[in-house]
C-alpha cells in the first residue's frame, strides 16, 4: 500500500510554496517548483527518493518555473495542455488521470480563473482523495487574482473561477488537505492569512470569498480586494512558455573593477545598491537605486527595473551573494553583470561621485510626506495630509514641489522611492526611519484610515 507524504518548500520573498510528494515507492512528485529547485533535490536525496515527476498547475507569472530543470534531470514534466509550452513536457487535460505509482493517481481538475489554463491536481491514493494541490485557485482564506491578463478578461475569469471552485473543488471531502502554491507575501493572491496549508472544510467555513452563492457578489468582492502587482508579471508567462535558459549550476557573481562598471553604466546598465538603507543613507553612488537585500529583493528589482536591462550590484561584505543571484534568476532577471569589487570604498577611492539621503525620526518630519506603500496598507492607516503614490508608479508620477519625506512600513521601500526621485534630479529628500505606527506612537497623532 502506497503512503503519500507532502513536504513543502517555501520562498517567503515570493510568497510561494512548492510541494515535494513522496509516492511510497521510492519516487517523488514536485508541484510548482521555482527555478533552481535545489531544496527539492536535497530533500529527495536525504530521503532516498528519485524525483520522477514534476508538475506546474498553471502558467506562472511571478517566477520562472523549475520544472524544466527537473525534467532535464530525468523527471516527467506535466503541464496543462492549454499552456502551449514549447519545451518538452507531457500535456495534461482536465479530468485526465495519470498513474504515478502503484495505487497513486494524479487527477487533473480544470480550475480556470487565476489563469485560463489552470489545473488543480488531486492525489488519489488507493481510490481515496489524499491531497489537493490547488496552485493559484483556492488559497488559505482567499482565492487567486484573476486580473493577471489585464482588466479585460478579469471579470470573465473571475466567473469561471466561481464555478470551478463550487462545482469541482468544494465537492471534495471536508478533511482533504489543501496545498496552495501562492500564499502570504504573494502578489498573485488577494490578501490572505499567514498559513500555508488548509483543508476543504476550513475554507468552506471561513473563506470570505466562499461565503456567497451569488456570482456577481463573488466577482465584485474579489475585484475589490486586488492590489497592484509587479510589472514583470506580464512577461514571465511567455518566458515560461518558451522555456528558460538552463544553468548547470548557480552562477557566481563576477567582481568588476570601476572601469568595467563605468563602461556598463555608460552602455545602459543600472546600478542597484543592495546594502542596508542605513548604509545607503550615509553614502551611496550617485545615480544608484536602493533595493536592500532581503527576501523580497527580486520582486522589487523586477518591478523597478526592466528584466532585460543589465544590472550592476553594490554590496557589502555581509550580503549572501548566492541568495541574491538565485532571487534575480528566479524572476527572469538574467542580465546581472556583476558587483562593484570593493564596494563603496572602491567607488569612493576612485573619486566617483557619491550622494546621501537623510533618515529622519518620526518627530522630525517637517515636509510633504509621500507614502509609497500598497493601497491596502494606506487604507489601513496613514499620516494625515500625506500623499499616496505606490512605489511601483513613483518613477513616472507627478511629485509635489518642495522638500519631500518618503515613507513606507519600515524604510526599505521608502529608500527605494527616494533613490528613484534622486535619479530624477530631486535632492530635497529624506526618508522616515520607521513607519506610520512609529510616527503615531511618537507624535501622539491618530492615523487617518479609509
Amino acid at each position: 500500500m502506497a503512503t503519500v507524504n507532502v513536504h513543502s518548500v517555501v520562498d517567503e520573498g515570493l510568497g510561494h510554496s512548492s510541494h515535494l510528494v513522496s509516492l511510497g515507492d521510492g519516487t517523488a512528485l514536485v508541484i510548482d517548483p521555482a527555478r533552481f529547485p535545489t531544496a527539492q533535490w536535497q530533500l529527495a536525496a536525504q530521503r532516498g527518493w528519485r524525483i520522477a515527476w514534476t508538475a506546474d498547475t498553471h502558467s506562472h507569472a511571478d517566477y520562472i518555473s523549475g520544472s524544466p530543470e527537473l525534467a532535464a534531470d530525468g523527471a516527467v514534466f506535466l503541464a496543462s495542455a492549454a499552456t502551449g509550452l514549447e519545451i518538452a513536457h507531457r500535456r495534461v487535460h482536465p479530468r485526465e488521470e495519470i498513474e504515478l505509482a502503484d495505487g497513486v493517481v494524479l487527477r487533473a481538475i480544470a480550475t480556470p480563473g487565476h489563469t485560463p489554463d489552470h489545473l488543480a491536481f488531486l492525489i488519489v491514493e488507493d481510490g481515496h482523495p489524499a491531497a489537493l494541490f490547488s496552485g493559484g485557485s483556492l488559497m488559505v482564506g482567499t482565492v487567486g487574482r484573476t486580473d493577471l491578463l489585464g482588466p479585460g478578461p478579469s471579470d470573465d475569469l473571475a466567473r469561471q473561477l466561481f464555478h470551478a471552485l463550487r462545482n469541482e473543488i468544494l465537492t471534495l471531502p471536508d478533511e482533504l488537505p489543501v496545498y496552495p502554491t501562492h500564499g502570504a507575501g504573494s502578489f498573485c493572491s488577494a490578501p490572505t492569512s499567514s498559513s500555508r496549508t488548509t483543508t476543504i472544510g476550513q475554507e468552506r467555513a471561513t473563506n470570505p470569498l466562499l461565503q456567497t452563492d451569488d456570482e456577481d457578489e463573488f466577482v465584485e468582492s474579489l475585484a475589490a480586494g486586488l492590489g497592484t502587482f509587479p510589472s514583470y508579471f506580464a512577461e514571465l508567462p511567455e518566458r515560461n512558455r518558451r522555456g528558460p535558459h538552463l544553468y548547470r549550476e548557480l552562477p557566481v557573481l563576477p567582481r568588476l573593477d570601476v572601469e568595467t562598471v563605468g563602461r556598463n553604466l555608460a552602455e545602459g546598465a543600472v546600478l542597484i545598491d543592495a546594502r542596508p538603507v542605513t548604509a545607503f543613507a550615509v553614502e551611496h553612488p550617485a545615480g544608484a537605486i536602493s533595493i536592500a537585500a532581503r527576501p523580497v529583493f527580486a520582486s522589487w528589482l523586477g518591478w523597478l527595473v526592466d528584466l532585460d536591462r543589465p544590472v550592476v550590484l553594490m554590496l557589502d561584505d555581509d550580503t549572501d551573494r548566492a541568495d541574491l543571484v538565485r532571487q534575480c534568476l528566479r524572476i527572469g532577471h538574467d542580465a546581472i553583470v556583476g558587483e562593484v569589487a570593493g564596494g563603496i570604498d572602491t567607488w569612493r577611492a576612485a573619486g566617483l561621485p557619491t550622494s546621501s539621503i537623510s533618515l529622519v525620526a518620526p518627530d522630525a518630519v517637517h515636509s510633504t510626506v509621500i507614502d509609497v506603500r500598497q493601497r491596502s496598507e494606506w487604507d489601513a492607516g496613514h499620516l494625515p495630509g500625506a500623499v499616496h503614490i505606490e512605489l511601483g508608479t513613483l518613477a513616472d508620477a507627478d511629485i509635489p514641489a518642495g522638500p519631500i519625506t518618503v515613507m513606507c512600513g519600515h524604510g526599505e521601500r521608502a529608500m527605494s522611492g527616494a533613490s528613484l526621485l534622486e535619479v530624477r534630479g530631486r535632492h530635497d529628500l529624506a526618508v522616515l526611519n520607521g513607519g506610520p505606527d512609529d510616527w503615531s506612537t511618537t507624535t501622539g497623532v491618530i492615523l487617518a484610515a479609509v
